[in-house]
């Protein structure tokens, strides 16, 4: 018994090591909330809102309202494609929260022109229908903080993914992600890792006779069912919260993405490690207003001469919040279009209240 336990784990260990992508949902790496873009992407030891489910579920326990609600779009590639968050979080006691968070990424109104032509040879342009390419994500978060280790928290999500194009491919995926942050003396440390138990993706291909016979005449490969499987990744941040007097403070944060999936072009990369540094810091008065900025996106590129050279992206935001309860983010990013990611601006809000306003 032990030995066929043996075996069929070899073979799906085989079998899934055939299908891991390097990229496979990557657009639940683009970040989420005009704060964390803004800053690079260095929330991983920061975050303590309700977007801290996406960024670090652990953060979930350090909100400091009962209540909060986010919610962000942005537009990519001159518009073509859309990205759109929505989360709601809450306190369920002093060390416990939970929250629940959507993410789109797609790319909608494609045409079809696969049936352009009917039966008889005659392009019937009325034949054009058109379909969504969409990522979807739903995350359940749960954050627990220590009473007996002040200011150590822990938390995970459980991912629930679907993708799909048109009605021609659809996949269904499931993962966890692992979270833990400390604070201390103005010091904040956070780790998590990302796809812990590893996503799995399932891809199922609904073509019809016509749709395969298209991709027969134009000589391309016909799709057949199959399993994605994303590798975990492990995210480090460290940051300093300085307090200046008179309402005046800072934060310093810095993180550090490291991939398991063979070499990247990131800053920092071997055959098995890659490393992705990012910088960012905020300047802010009161918790009415703040100033943001982050350096990120390091990467060796070519130059015309064939020499490598050192790029990087560089993002800017401010953030405004009215009565400590509804705060409005704003991030401009891609400055020189010198990144691979096409936006430039980001808004987010964010309401958070402690209680319910009974109706008399």
């Amino acid at each position: 018994m032990k030995q066929r336990l043996l075996i069929l784990l070899l073979m799906f260990l085989v079998w899934t090591a055939g299908a891991q992508s390097k990229y496979s949902n990557e657009f639940l790496s683009l970040g989420i909330g005009a704060r964390g873009l803004a800053m690079a992407n260095t929330m991983c030891a920061t975050a303590d809102d309700v977007t801290a489910a996406y960024w670090n579920p652990a953060g979930l326990s350090r909100m400091d309202k009962r209540y909060q609600l986010s919610l962000m779009h942005a537009e990519y590639f001159a518009g073509i494609a859309k990205y759109d968050y929505g989360g709601i979080a809450a306190r369920i006691d002093d060390h416990s929260s939970v929250a629940l968070s959507y993410i789109r990424f797609g790319v909608d109104n494609i045409m079809n022109t696969t049936e352009l032509i009917d039966a008889q040879g005659n392009v019937d342009y009325d034949r054009i229908t058109y379909f969504s390419a969409a990522d979807n994500a739903v995350l359940l978060s749960y954050a627990y903080a220590f009473e007996k280790v002040p200011g150590l928290s822990v938390g995970a999500n459980a991912k629930i993914i679907q993708r799909g194009i048109g009605k021609f491919a659809r996949a269904w995926g499931f993962g966890l992600d692992f979270g833990l942050q400390y604070e201390r003396k103005g010091w904040q440390a956070g780790a998590m890792l990302r796809d812990g138990t590893s996503t799995f993706n399932a891809w199922s291909y609904q073509l019809s006779d016509a749709v395969i016979d298209v991709f027969q005449q134009t000589g391309n490969e016909i799709p057949e069912n199959g399993l994605e499987l994303t590798l975990p990744a492990l995210l480090l941040g460290g940051a300093k919260y300085v307090d200046f007097g008179k309402g005046f403070n800072a934060t310093f944060a810095l993180g550090l993405d490291c991939t398991f999936d063979g070499k990247r072009n990131t800053l920092i990369r071997s055959k098995v490690l890659s490393m992705d540094p990012h910088f960012g810091m905020e300047f802010g008065y009161k918790k009415i207003v703040a100033l943001r900025a982050g350096l990120g996106n390091f990467q060796q590129e070519p130059d015309f001469d064939g020499k490598k050279k050192t790029t990087l992206q560089i993002n800017l935001g401010v953030g405004v919040c009215i009565k400590n309860i509804v705060s409005i983010d704003y991030a401009f990013t891609d400055l020189g279009d010198i990144s691979i990611a096409q936006y430039s601006h980001v808004i987010s809000l964010r309401v958070a209240i402690d209680r319910f306003k009974k109706q008399k």
